[in-house]
């Protein structure tokens, strides 16, 4: 059973509309997989924004989500840890170094460009070299911030659009942007399923 936790800032808008709209799939797939959400300035207990909560019943989701705060319970939990953008990532990593290897972007995780992977790839490790000198009061040059610059403008911007604040057309946009990567990731999750029987 795959476990994913979805996360965004507050876990009202974009992560829910995520949780909501990969469980219908699962549903409706008969995947092996498990799906929450949380925030990384949630409140525990708070209801989801309105739009995003209409856009799910629309969509046919009858569950209530409230937002939680992520926590190490939640992070231990998922195997696969899915933010909507980069800041988000980030903030996951520096709470959780420890799970760093099971957190991504929605739209990084799926990325299904090989020339787009391999710069990402290139560009982690360049940056967890950089993150080492740094501490070890060694100087990072002008070439290598100029390798990671030239690696940022090959890789495609992974965040998703934040509707917080907006109307209902505007949260549509936000997820159908959200389904599109999701139905990548069931893609994904498929195959790996496959892979392994």
């Amino acid at each position: 059973m795959l476990r994913i936790l979805f996360v965004c800032t507050g876990n009202t808008c974009r992560s829910p509309l995520a949780e909501g709209l990969l469980r219908i799939r699962v549903h409706q797939e008969g995947l092996a997989a498990e799906v929450r959400s949380a925030g990384v300035s949630a409140v525990t207990g708070g209801p989801i924004s309105r739009n995003s909560a209409s856009l799910l019943r629309e969509a046919g989701f009858k569950e209530l989500i409230q937002s939680l705060t992520i926590q190490e319970s939640e992070v231990k939990w998922a195997d696969l840890i899915l933010t909507m953008t980069m800041g988000h990532k980030r903030a996951v990593i520096q709470r959780f170094p420890d799970a760093m290897e099971k957190i991504f972007t929605l739209k990084e995780y799926v990325e299904d460009d090989a020339h787009i992977l391999q710069a990402i790839e290139e560009r982690e490790q360049l940056i967890t070299e950089l993150e080492l000198k740094q501490a070890l009061s060694q100087t990072v040059t002008i070439e290598e911030r100029s390798r990671i610059y030239k690696l940022e403008h090959v890789i495609p911007d992974y965040d998703i659009s934040d509707p917080y604040g907006g109307s209902l057309e505007v949260y549509r946009q936000t997820a159908e942007e959200i389904s599109g990567s999701l139905d990548k990731l069931v893609k994904k999750i498929r195959l790996k399923k496959e892979g392994s029987e």
